[in-house]
């Protein structure tokens, strides 16, 4: 290995990750037509609906009975961070704050003491097909702010910035700078109690794509960052001259400079980094706290509280179908973006 390079490991199912994250979960899945009521436009038989896990054809319904996706189910003491590459997705929580977003957008979600919220993803093209390329990030909160109040927030497409380098050869990348600081660029303001609202913790979460045979050279960071390179698209890139192949995972010493050479296929990658929050970390399913008897006190306060219940009239509830992209907020501020196609 090079100077850079920890390891180079394959990835799992979710995604490895390091202090300060908790996972990550890639969903690629090629949906089907849709079926004019947001369900895929295909025999359902075969699958373990509820839980279907199983890339059938292509695609998994995951929770979801007729409309593939993640019906209300609770969080606390963590954040998610859920980048929509492609597809969309329908958010309801029980904040009463909901959207629509996708196709580049990115929600920032801190569960902090506690929220339910369900992620469908609704098919809305009866035409053609409706692909859904998505990571979900949790990202962890120190002991300090295990509950803080539960926050949602939206990065859209069109706002969060964007660096581009051309090497010497002409070859461009673009990196979405979805957290952290890339040359002049820095990214949005994440959510007010996040991890990632204190610049000295070093967060960075960036989408990077290369042309063929394109060269770029990460960023320096501290000494004592944790950060981890993930390939999802393309063929193998060359860090420092090591080969890196696609759907593999490098962990990477974060205060090298670490030149990333691209192949003859266009790649893409996902960047994490962070300094480690360094606690003990106890995990029950959807709750994250630093102690099994503090996982014990939060289930009994969501079984007393469902986190403030649920507002919308089903636990997989889906919006308009004609909407376009748009956010409402829970103290009644909406966003409305463009129209989306369907």
């Amino acid at each position: 290995m090079t100077k850079s390079i920890i390891k180079i490991e394959q990835l799992q199912f979710p995604w490895q990750t390091q202090d300060p994250f908790l996972f990550c979960a890639f969903h690629n899945d090629s949906y089907p037509k849709g079926n004019g009521k947001l369900g895929p436009d295909a025999s359902l038989s075969g699958r373990a609906i509820g839980s279907d896990f199983s890339g059938k054809d292509g695609w998994s319904m995951y929770h979801g009975q007729s409309v593939p996706g993640f019906p209300a189910h609770p969080h606390a003491g963590f954040e998610t961070i859920t980048i929509a590459e492609k597809g969309l997705v329908d958010h309801s929580d029980s904040l009463g704050a909901a959207g629509r977003f996708g196709n580049g957008d990115v929600q920032w979600m801190t569960a902090g003491g506690g929220v339910q919220h369900s992620e469908m993803f609704p098919l809305l093209k009866d035409d053609e097909e409706n692909p859904l390329l998505l990571f979900q990030i949790w990202l962890n909160l120190p002991k300090a702010s295990k509950h803080v109040p539960a926050y949602f927030g939206m990065l859209w497409n069109e706002d969060i910035p964007v660096h581009e380098h051309t090497d010497a050869s002409g070859s461009k990348t673009k990196v979405k700078v979805v957290a952290g600081t890339v040359g002049e660029i820095t990214r949005l303001a994440p959510a007010p109690d996040s991890f990632a609202a204190n610049a000295e913790n070093e967060i960075a979460v960036l989408m990077i794509d290369m042309a063929p045979n394109a060269e770029w050279t990460l960023p320096v960071a501290s000494a004592d960052a944790n950060r981890s390179l993930y390939m999802y698209e393309g063929s193998s890139i060359t860090i420092d001259g090591e080969r890196m192949d696609n759907m593999q995972v490098a962990s990477l010493h974060a205060n090298e400079a670490t030149v990333l050479k691209n192949g003859d296929q266009p790649a893409r990658m996902l960047l994490l980094q962070g300094k480690p929050i360094g606690e003990p970390v106890a995990k029950y399913g959807p709750f994250v706290m630093n102690s099994q008897a503090e996982i014990q006190q939060l289930i009994m306060n969501f079984q007393r509280t469902e986190f403030g219940g649920w507002p919308w009239p089903s636990h997989s509830h889906t919006h308009d179908p004609k909407s376009g992209r748009f956010a409402l907020h829970a103290d009644g501020r909406k966003e409305i973006k463009d129209q989306t196609e369907a």
